[in-house]
């Protein structure tokens, strides 16, 4: 059960009512939306890492997976792992992110995105050992949108789990929670 109450839609702005109408029924935008411009500024944010960053989603995915895994934030998990299985991933390499990034699931590019994520989200600057060999293989842009996604889904996490953000009860495991989210 949430830590707080999820605000009452009517008790919003017409701008935050707005925006959370056109978002997908889901808890982390209910409770977001108590922040009010806030709700607007995360979803832009979101938004553009889902949709329009350059960065492979597989790899995507298991960055942010993985830092919900390390954050242990479920409802993070939950959710990421849906869109996980949206773009194709076995449930294998889903259950690799789970274990580390010594799995076999994993090809070498994302064992190195495992390895850098680990070491971001547990020493904020990732060491030459974890930067340089990925730097190799991904450009410049797609190296920001990993560092960029990493730091804003441990943000997305720390909300979720200080608030206690609920599992939506009618929450399918195998459809994406994404329908109608890049119409912002």
């Amino acid at each position: 059960m949430a830590r707080v109450p999820y605000p009452d839609p009517k008790t919003l702005s017409a701008d935050t009512q707005e925006r959370l109408g056109k978002l997908p029924k889901l808890n982390i935008f209910r409770m977001m939306a108590g922040g009010e411009g806030l709700l607007a500024a995360f979803t832009r944010m979101g938004n553009y890492i889902l949709a329009k960053s350059k960065i492979d989603p597989v790899l995507r995915e298991i960055a942010i997976v993985r830092v919900g895994v390390l954050s242990k934030a479920k409802y993070e998990v939950f959710q990421h792992e849906r869109i996980s299985r949206q773009l194709g991933m076995s449930a294998e390499l889903i259950a690799a992110i789970h274990k580390g990034p010594d799995d076999s699931a994993f090809n070498d590019l994302q064992r190195m995105v495992m390895r850098f994520t680990d070491d971001v989200v547990r020493n904020v600057r990732a060491s030459d050992a974890t930067f340089k060999p990925l730097l190799e293989h991904l450009s410049l842009q797609e190296m920001q949108e990993l560092v960029t996604t990493i730091g804003y889904y441990m943000t997305a996490s720390r909300f979720l789990e200080n608030f206690d953000v609920d599992i939506e009860s009618d929450a399918d495991p195998k459809q994406s929670p994404l329908k109608g989210l890049h119409a912002q």
